[in-house]
């Protein structure tokens, strides 16, 4: 049966049951469709006033498409696939979005000023599936085409981060986050149903669903522990206070745990010190009472963890950077897997002689891809490399990312890709490497394309990174996200340039070869505040915003939050992104194909500006960006290295697209000299000129 109409029956029926009057309220951008709803108001918000119910009815009613019986299964199932898309190759041609189910659909419904578990009428305001589907219409309207969906999984509070913990601390992976299920739909579905319908209607609207998954680490307070002591590292309680990673002198802080540093890294007393720390698990020393251990957490009389401290003094130890002398502290509310049964084989000639250690976390074991041990970990691989067959199977996903693949031992990263690819060859998996030197061993392993580093590139365009990225990715062996912000990094409108940046970057990133382009939800209204302060964040990055605002301080990836929907240019970037993914949509085939790219050249290295010619048989787009974000400039654009058949018709160029288009002081017209166009460019413009011949 399909969950999509069984969620629209399950609304139709809840409705009976709440026919009263809803002062309910969504933002407007919830409904680019703009349905014909009885109950819709629109208030001069920006939001409009529904019955969620019959909203979300009608909303179903227009995701269908005229699907009679959508089916939960992956895309490419039932999908006829050309030969350059297929083995997971479809991301080529993709556009990206990355969505937290929890955030990007929250919103403070009653406008009572909380976001609340259960509002006045009974009803979540942080995010669900069921609400997600009204993302999805502006998804389309972006020319969004796969949906990548931070973790879903079930996870724990334990330790917690924020408000509500982080949604990487999984604690089971074969359970989906409860608090994803959306009261709307009473007691009829269950969470894993919501999610199938979710999963249907992107299918419907020709969009893609990719996961992530975390399979190098876990939660300490994991649901394995209880049937799998043996597959996690222990302290006791008391050695907490003095966790931490340990220093090894005369290596640079954040180095990689080459073995090259191994007999530097054993020589630290600290490093003595620390491993020493580590205990048997807790079932080898009692097997009795940890029987009565798991029977009470059987029983519901407290949780995994507590109940083994409190029995057993010990504690899971906590999981750490695997980059030697990284000053992050522990990460207190999660742990690395015990890959293998042994320690790592490059380390044992360094490790004392006359002491035995027990299993141990350190940066050597933490890197297991470089530090591998002889004894595998079989029964835990066998579990992990299930977890994505069991999505593919329940929900039909059709891709994942690895979160730290390039971290995991080889085989296990190969028997992951080869188990889902058993059932569905399409498959595709996205590589957590941000190095592009490393492109290669990517695509070594069976991943399609790579993370890389361009949210660190693109946005320092005065240092000359974004043209070296930009011109760049097209030498790389597999595709890359053109990325200017993700779920870990600073927001594009809160660095240096603020939201020009984010016009420009967001609207450029359609049109950069050999690159995937890739939009972080919140990033279409301009967002300031970060969802994390992981990755080239700055001291202050987490007070982007007014003290007065709500949400001030709160960081998404932990915190109850809402992305800022009613920002006053809400409409911008959906609008332009509309027109410039119709424009890359008919030259999709020339941007993903080598030989169509022609890399355009200026008047100097120095000029700020990069683009590229993309060629079809009758005609072609040039992308140009000015990238002085504080100057406008008159571009001299060389076509030296254009077709001979366009050289010829140059007096037919049009400028097609501005992402100036608001500004009325926009220039269109172009100039025409001996092999070479001449445009006039506002600062941060980006204008796409077709020629036709």
């Amino acid at each position: 049966m399909s969950y999509l109409l069984k969620l629209q029956q399950a609304l139709k029926r809840q409705k009976i049951l709440h026919d009263y009057p809803f002062n309910y309220t969504l933002p407007d951008l919830f409904d680019s469709l703009d349905l014909k709803c009885s109950s819709k108001y629109r208030l001069p918000s920006g939001e409009i006033r529904v019955d969620p119910y019959e909203f979300f009815d009608e909303l179903i009613n227009s995701l269908r498409k005229g699907n009679s019986e959508p089916v939960c299964q992956p895309y490419y199932m039932d999908h006829p696939i050309t030969r350059p898309a297929a083995h997971g190759n479809w991301i080529r041609q993709s556009s990206v979005y990355s969505c937290m189910i929890r955030t990007s659909s929250s919103w403070d419904h009653d406008r009572s000023g909380n976001l609340e578990s259960e509002n006045l009428y009974g009803l979540k305001e942080t995010g669900t599936f069921v609400k997600t589907l009204a993302l999805i219409p502006l998804l389309k309207k972006m020319g969004i085409d796969t949906l990548y969906l931070l973790p879903i999984s079930q996870y724990s509070t334990k330790n917690k981060k924020g408000d509500l913990g982080s949604p990487y601390g999984v604690s089971n992976f074969f359970k989906l986050d409860p608090s994803l299920k959306d009261p709307m739909t009473g007691g009829e579905l269950s969470v894993e149903d919501e999610f199938k319908a979710l999963v249907e209607a992107c299918h419907c609207q020709d969009i893609k669903v990719i996961i992530d998954i975390i399979p190098r680490t876990n939660s300490v307070n994991s649901d394995l522990i209880a049937e799998h002591p043996d597959w996690f590292y222990w302290i006791d309680v008391n050695q907490l206070s003095t966790y931490v990673p340990p220093y090894v002198p005369g290596v640079e802080p954040g180095s990689t745990a080459d073995p090259k540093y191994l007999e530097l890294m054993y020589a630290s007393e600290e490093v003595l010190k620390h491993i020493r720390k580590f205990q048997p698990n807790p079932q080898s020393l009692d097997s009795k009472k940890w029987k009565t251990v798991v029977s009470q957490w059987k029983k519901g009389k407290g949780e995994i963890l507590d109940l083994v401290q409190e029995a057993f003094g010990m504690t899971v130890a906590p999981a750490f950077s695997d980059c030697i002398n990284d000053p992050q502290p522990a990460w207190n509310d999660i742990t690395f897997f015990r890959m293998y049964l042994d320690h790592p084989t490059a380390s044992v000639p360094f490790l004392p002689k006359d002491e035995n250690f027990n299993p141990y976390i350190l940066y050597d074991v933490a890197k297991s891809s470089l530090n591998p041990g002889s004894l595998i970990n079989q029964p835990l691989w066998d579990l992990l490399s299930q977890i994505i067959p069991y999505y593919q199977t329940e929900f039909g996903i059709d891709g994942a990312r690895i979160d730290m693949g390039h971290a995991l031992p080889l085989e296990l990263v190969k028997q992951i890709i080869e188990a889902a690819r058993k059932i569905d060859p399409h498959f595709c998996f996205i590589a957590e490497e941000l190095d592009s030197q490393n492109a290669s061993v990517s695509l070594e392993k069976g991943y399609n394309m790579i993370i890389g580093g361009g949210f660190t590139m693109e946005t320092r365009p005065k240092e000359d990174k974004l043209n070296a990225f930009a011109y760049g990715a097209s030498a790389l062996p597999c595709p890359v996200f053109a990325v200017g912000e993700t779920h870990d990094t600073p927001r594009l409108s809160a660095r240096e340039g603020g939201q020009r940046l984010s016009r420009m970057l967001t609207l450029l990133n359609l049109f950069i070869p050999n690159c995937v382009p890739f939009l972080n939800s919140g990033q279409e209204v301009y967002e300031l505040q970060p969802m994390n302060t992981g990755l080239d964040c700055r001291p202050n990055e987490q007070d982007q915003l007014p003290e007065s605002d709500p949400y001030y301080r709160k960081l998404a990836l932990f915190d109850r939050y809402a992305f800022h929907y009613l920002h006053p240019q809400r409409w911008e970037l959906p609008t332009l992104l509309e027109e410039a993914s119709k424009i890359r949509y008919r030259y999709r085939s020339a941007i993903t194909r080598k030989q169509n790219q022609f890399p355009l050249m200026f008047e100097g290295p120095w000029i700020p500006a990069l683009g590229f010619g993309y060629a079809l048989k009758r005609s072609m787009i040039l992308v140009i960006a000015n990238h002085d974000l504080d100057h406008r400039h008159r571009h001299w654009i060389r076509t030296d290295n254009l077709p001979e058949n366009f050289q010829k018709v140059l007096s037919s160029a049009t400028v097609i697209f501005t992402s100036e288009s608001r500004n009325i002081e926009i220039d269109l017209s172009l100039e025409i000299g001996d092999r070479a166009l001449c445009a006039e460019f506002l600062p941060g413009e980006v204008k796409i000129i077709e020629i036709s011949c």
